[in-house]
């Protein structure tokens, strides 16, 4: 004979981490909630643009990861990658990194010219067109203090440095500080 089954309600498929609690609410397995911190912090080292560090973390996951969170991790390990890639990028001058440097800033892409500019620095500090180069970038974030440090150090190294800047339509948010004005024109003060 067959058997005949009730009808009832119908059963929906639960993930193979949960389980009901006492409430009739999904419980969550000791792994899966451990998975959904390291994918919370990896996510958080990579807001913080510690790419290397949030590599690490996405790949010792992306093992034992949560289904809803395999895709998602592999989305966020490539671009990881792709960051840390980005920031070995090799020069075969101080110039030509300056340069690209100034092509990042005319993009819009600030914080990268900013450590090109500042990676300049740290190898030769004499670098006038670095200075100049944080002098503009600092002008055009609305860094004043910062733009007129780099300013001056600019033309101390490299005195042609106050009649480029004269000139310079990336100044034009300085031009009503009168310690710009100073600084180009000393001679009328």
């Amino acid at each position: 004979m067959q058997e005949i089954r009730q009808a009832g309600p119908r059963r929906t498929v639960r993930n193979a981490t949960t389980s009901q609690g006492s409430h009739g609410r999904p419980v969550i397995s000791k792994d899966h909630e451990q998975a959904l911190k390291m994918y919370q912090s990896a996510v958080q080292l990579m807001q913080e643009a510690k790419f290397d560090k949030a590599r690490a973390a996405f790949e010792k996951l992306l093992p034992t990861a949560p289904p809803e969170l395999v895709e998602r991790t592999k989305i966020y390990l490539a671009a990881c990658e792709r960051q840390t890639q980005k920031g070995t990028r090799s020069f075969a001058s101080l110039g030509e990194e300056y340069d690209y440097a100034i092509s990042l800033l005319n993009t819009g892409d600030y914080e990268d010219a900013r450590d090109h500019l500042e990676n300049i620095l740290k190898k030769d500090k004499g670098a006038d067109f670095a200075h100049y180069g944080l002098a503009v970038l600092n002008s055009m974030t609305g860094q004043a203090e910062e733009c007129l440090e780099h300013l001056a150090a600019a033309i101390q190294l490299n005195g042609q440095n106050r009649i480029q800047a004269r000139t310079d339509s990336d100044f034009q948010d300085m031009v009503d500080d009168p310690r710009f004005t100073e600084l180009l024109y000393p001679e009328t003060q």
